[in-house]
């Protein structure tokens, strides 16, 4: 039983099809959807029911359009939360995060309430981490680990970015990381990335050949490629984001393989690498059994670590912010 929230939008609309023909879960899992959106998306809800439905998929069950929390958080197994406030023209960010607190802390008081105690819960809506720790927080019956949120956009990015610059397929480029916020301080780290060059595993420095490039416009395209994207499109990245949803979704259902981790923004407590306590960070993880694992022993430099510092510090701002509109 998986949920999508904001499901009339257009991430969710480049998702569906691929969760339910079973890119995700398994060739051989049957699902049953929820689609929970605002009630004034409902009509919009139905046409998107109705293309599931004629896309004639064996392993769709059910498609259950909601716009009721209790209907869309039962027994679920999975819980992808697409649905947040975008932020607004003239909007100041404080305005923002509160809109989105209000959100998460219900949709964390649901899953709390209704959904299954194993629940694994992928949270896209902006701000992702924060909106993530705030839903966390709303469910202390479900186990904090059973949480994270979506860097895998930023993750691949990074990898196409570097494969573009060596020529080859982005498939090549393995054990990128991305640090942090999801924000334009997140920090796109090459220094333990395997680049495959003609059947060969080397650094992205040998591949690259370009230490400025890497250390400079790599990092900012990076960071910046969401606002290319909404610049390009009028609108924000949706085919690109719904992949990187499948993958890291993908991932947990199905582990990582022995030796190559992947970024997801993760509860930051125990963490090996002096990150504070009490975030949502993305890390470099290795999955299994549905367990993720903060990838340890990676050396960190003065210029990496000065960068995972100042995302850090974003992220503390953003959650004190964000826990000072808990109580209202």
């Amino acid at each position: 039983i998986v949920l999508v929230t904001g499901a009339a939008g257009q991430i969710a609309y480049s998702l569906l099809y691929s969760i339910a023909k079973g890119d995700v879960f398994g060739k051989d899992q049957p699902l049953v959807l929820l689609l929970l959106d605002i009630t004034p998306m409902l009509p919009v809800l139905e046409g998107v029911v109705m293309e599931l439905q004629d896309c004639a998929l064996p392993l769709l069950r059910e498609v259950i359009p909601t716009d009721k929390v209790d209907v869309a958080f039962k027994d679920l197994d999975a819980a992808i939360l697409v649905g947040s406030m975008p932020r607004r023209e003239g909007m100041e960010r404080k305005d923002l995060l509160k809109a989105n607190v209000a959100i998460f802390k219900s949709q964390g008081e649901a899953l709390d309430k209704y959904a299954k105690k194993t629940v694994k819960v992928l949270v896209v809506g902006n701000p992702a981490n924060t909106n993530c720790l705030i839903a966390a927080k709303s469910a202390p019956s479900i186990p904090k680990e059973n949480f994270s949120c979506l860097t895998r956009l930023d993750h691949n990015r990074a990898c196409f970015q570097v494969a573009l610059r060596c020529g080859i397929s982005a498939n090549s480029v393995k054990n990128m990381i991305i640090w942090g916020n999801h924000s334009s301080t997140q920090y796109p780290d090459i220094h333990h990335c395997k680049v495959n060059v003609q059947g060969k595993d080397v650094t992205a420095f040998d591949a690259v050949k370009d230490d400025a490039w890497l250390k400079g416009e790599f990092i900012s395209t990076v960071q910046q490629r969401g606002a290319a994207v909404i610049k390009a499109r009028k609108l924000s990245s949706a085919m690109s984001a719904a992949k990187a949803i499948c993958d890291h979704m993908r991932d947990i259902w199905t582990g990582t393989t022995e030796g190559e981790f992947f970024s997801m923004g993760v509860y930051s407590t125990g963490n090996p690498y002096g990150v504070p306590e009490d975030l949502i960070y993305s890390f470099p993880v290795s999955i299994k059994d549905k367990t993720w694992k903060i990838v340890d022993g990676l050396a960190i430099n003065d210029f990496s670590r000065a960068k995972m510092d100042a995302t850090a510090a974003e992220l503390v701002e953003e959650r004190d912010t964000a826990v000072s509109f808990l109580g209202v």
